[in-house]
């Protein structure tokens, strides 16, 4: 099995299950602009993907309106909504595992930079993390690849060989994809089995624990594509 030496992670779906702050925020917004709210089973189409592209996506609003929907979210989010999370069972032992064994971990979400910095001082991790990289505030570098192309730059002469992204929706696969690097999806997340191995996933995981197992020990508890 290839060795690995720098693991990039999502952060909603991979790291923390966001769906009550996302869901909450999202429907706050969604009412400001006056639109009748989507089913919560709908609005979890929501959590991954950069919510511009959504909007746009879901609602067909001009790129004024996402603007606007953007801050009517962004002004809950930011004093609730972020809270309104929680890690996912193992996380945290999973990451202090991987750190102890020598590997470089780095955040890669589309989320701003800033709520992402947030979220993980506030769950107390951000000193596991080498790097946390998300988009900005502005809206630019929302997409996985210009993020993860942006935490292979800061980190330097990386050999690609050695870098693998941790995602559970296809865009995380995709920008991977797009960049060289191998990918493992989880099905922990938003993201099925089916949707992770259509978008090309080099290994799909059904538990936190696989992905010390593979990193590290070398086992094969994982589905291969």
């Amino acid at each position: 099995m290839k060795k690995y030496r720098v693991v990039l992670f999502d952060l909603d779906g991979t790291l923390s299950d966001p769906k009550e702050g996302i869901i909450q925020s999202m429907t706050y917004a969604l009412q400001k602009m006056g639109i009748s709210t989507l089913e919560k089973q709908k609005l979890d189409l929501f959590i991954g993907p950069p919510l511009q592209d959504s909007f746009k996506q879901y609602f067909q609003m001009t790129d004024k309106q996402i603007q606007v929907a953007l801050g009517y979210y962004r002004e809950r989010y930011k004093t609730i909504g972020m809270y309104e999370n929680t890690l996912y069972e193992g996380i945290v032992p999973m990451l202090g595992d991987l750190k102890a064994s020598g590997l470089t971990l780095a955040v890669a979400t589309s989320k701003p930079t800033l709520f992402a910095e947030a979220i993980l001082d506030y769950f107390q991790m951000d000193q596991l993390f080498d790097l946390i990289v998300g988009s900005n505030m502005d809206g630019t570098r929302r997409h996985k690849n210009e993020i993860i192309f942006d935490v292979l730059t800061k980190l330097g002469n990386t050999d690609l060989n050695e870098v693998i992204m941790i995602g559970d929706r296809s865009h995380d696969i995709i920008g991977a994809k797009t960049c060289g690097i191998d990918s493992i999806g989880v099905t922990y997340g938003y993201g099925s089995a089916a949707e992770l191995t259509s978008a090309g996933a080099t290994y799909v995981f059904n538990k936190v624990t696989d992905i010390m197992r593979v990193l590290v020990e070398g086992e094969r508890n994982c589905f291969k594509t």
